[in-house]
Parts: C-alpha cells; sequence; structure tokens
C-alpha cells in the first residue's frame, strides 16, 4: 500500500455503525493505492502484478503497509494521476458522478439541492455542476461557509439547521431560489430531520437520494408528503452499484473520472498527510469540523 485516505464511512465502520459489520480483529480503510508486488495466480493478477492500482475494499484493510485482495478489487489508474488524487480516486468521485449522471441523470439548466455541502463531495458535485450546466441549492449550517462554497462555484446556498429551522423555514427559502422550476432533483448523506425537510421541499416528481447517514436519526416521513407530488425518496450504495456493473461499463467510469480528475472537476484536495504512527493524530484531523481536504495515510514512496 503507499497511501489511503480516512473517510467518513471508514469512521462509521470503526464504530460499528456502517452497513459492513467489521469482523475482529479488523483493519479499516476501504479504498486506497497500491503497487501489486506478487500474485496467487490468474490472468488478471499477472497482469497487475508490478503496477499501480487503486484498491477498492468492501470489507476493509487499506490502512496497512500491505494487503491482501482479490485482483477483481485492484483498478490499474493513468500514471498521470499523483498518489494522493489516486488514493482518493473512487469513493467521492465516482459517487458524484453517478449520483448526478447515472442514477438522477441530471438535465441541463434543472436544479440539485445538497446538504453537507461543505464536504469534499459536496464541492466536486458544485464543480460537476458547473461543468455540466446543472445548478446547486447548497444546504450549509454555518453562515461562514456561504462565501467559500460561492467562491467554489455554487449557484445558491443556503444557511438551515433542522435542530432550530423549521422544515417550512427550508421550502420558503429553496422556492424562493429555484421558483417555477420546482426542485426535482435531490441528494442527502445526513439523514434524520434534514433529510426529511429536504423531501417536503420536492416539486412533482421530485427525486431524494440518500447516500449517507451522518446524523444517525432514521428519516420520519408524513406519507402525504411522497403522495401529494409522487415524489420518490431513493437509496444509493456505491458498493452495491459498482457489484452489479459489468466490466466494460467500469472501464468507461474509470476513463471518465481519470479525466474529470485530472481538468480538477473532480480533483481531491488534500488537507494533511500522516504515517501510521501518527494515527490518532490522523483520525482527529480527520474528524475536525471546518476541514478543508481529505486526511491521508502515507504508507510507502511510488
Amino acid at each position: 500500500m503507499l497511501a489511503s485516505p480516512i473517510n467518513p464511512s471508514d469512521m462509521m465502520f470503526v464504530r460499528g455503525i456502517y452497513g459492513v459489520a467489521p469482523q475482529l480483529p479488523q483493519i479499516p480503510g476501504f479504498e486506497g493505492v497500491g503497487i501489486v508486488e506478487a500474485s496467487g495466480g490468474g490472468l488478471k493478477g499477472k497482469l497487475l502484478t508490478g503496477k499501480r492500482g487503486a484498491v477498492l475494499s468492501r470489507t476493509g484493510g487499506n490502512w496497512a503497509e500491505k494487503n491482501v485482495v482479490p485482483a477483481a478489487q485492484v483498478i490499474p489508474l493513468s500514471s498521470k494521476l499523483t498518489t494522493a488524487q489516486a488514493a482518493t480516486f473512487f469513493v467521492n468521485p465516482a459517487t458524484a458522478w453517478i449520483m448526478t449522471q447515472e442514477v438522477l441523470r441530471i438535465p441541463q439548466g434543472a436544479w440539485l439541492l445538497q446538504t453537507a455541502a461543505t464536504s469534499s463531495l459536496g464541492k466536486m458535485v458544485i464543480r460537476l455542476g458547473n461543468a455540466l450546466g446543472f445548478r446547486t441549492v447548497n444546504i450549509v449550517r454555518r453562515e461562514s461557509s456561504h462565501a467559500e462554497l460561492k467562491a467554489a462555484g455554487a449557484t445558491a446556498v443556503i444557511t438551515y439547521d433542522s435542530n432550530h429551522d423549521s422544515p417550512e423555514a427550508l421550502q420558503q427559502a429553496v422556492s424562493k431560489i429555484v421558483g417555477s422550476d420546482g426542485l426535482r432533483y435531490a441528494i442527502d448523506p445526513v439523514g434524520g430531520a434534514t433529510a426529511a425537510a429536504v423531501a417536503n421541499s420536492l416539486t412533482m416528481n421530485g427525486r431524494l437520494l440518500l447516500y449517507g447517514t451522518l446524523s444517525g436519526q432514521p428519516l420520519q416521513l408524513s406519507p402525504r408528503t411522497i403522495m401529494q407530488n409522487q415524489a420518490a425518496v431513493e437509496g444509493f450504495w456505491l458498493g452495491n452499484f459498482m457489484h452489479n456493473r459489468g466490466l466494460i461499463g467500469k472501464l468507461k467510469l474509470i476513463k471518465r473520472i481519470t479525466r474529470l480528475i485530472l481538468d480538477g472537476t473532480l480533483a481531491s484536495e488534500i488537507q494533511a498527510t500522516y504515517g501510521p504512527e501518527e494515527i490518532r493524530t490522523a483520525v482527529e484531523a480527520a474528524e475536525k469540523t471546518g476541514r478543508s481536504g481529505k486526511t491521508l495515510l502515507r504508507f510507502g514512496q511510488d
């Protein structure tokens, strides 16, 4: 292994609140980059030997100097990608692209609302919207985040905290921005009351895609919210999506994401890099609010 990021999903896995239960003793780390040193057999393993590749594991294991994985979990990457971009190649860039372009299929000019907009993935979605022509309504909890997201290209930013703001307040703010176009598309990694307020802001035939549970709270909705607008609340799990995708589709996705990382659209900002002996400091840095990029664990040199 060369490097692996500390993602929110990794920390949920550590705490035992992720969709996949750890099998103790367990090494975390769902994504990363490494160099294949040896193969246990098979054509793909032989072809990968000596090459650098993204290491994708649905059961963790990448926060280590060495890892043993099936050849199918290693994806060869362009030499133009830096180690940092190769280590963060999959989870955020692929999620941003697939949710907006392959699941929701947001057309040019349409509005997409997203919560947790200051996250690394949130900023990618903003840049993707600018590149592809859809507009973004970005929900943040602090007024101080507005300037940062506006500078990143956000079309509109709303301050909303479900702990003390009403769902009606969000509806009114969204309606004021999108006007007669209505809000057809939304993505949310928070869940709980925040996701419920977003669902209530959808227009006729609107779609809300849930891809996280950061609040740890269940989603409570009146059936009438869905019935009246014929809206849909759906779930997205990247691992399941990729598992059901054929080889040709995966190769096309890899090529597209590589191009979008190289042009900066889906590039990951790295805030700090730590060695494995600094794991405590690294985790504390990754969980600090207001951070501006990814925290990376670095195990070796290219």
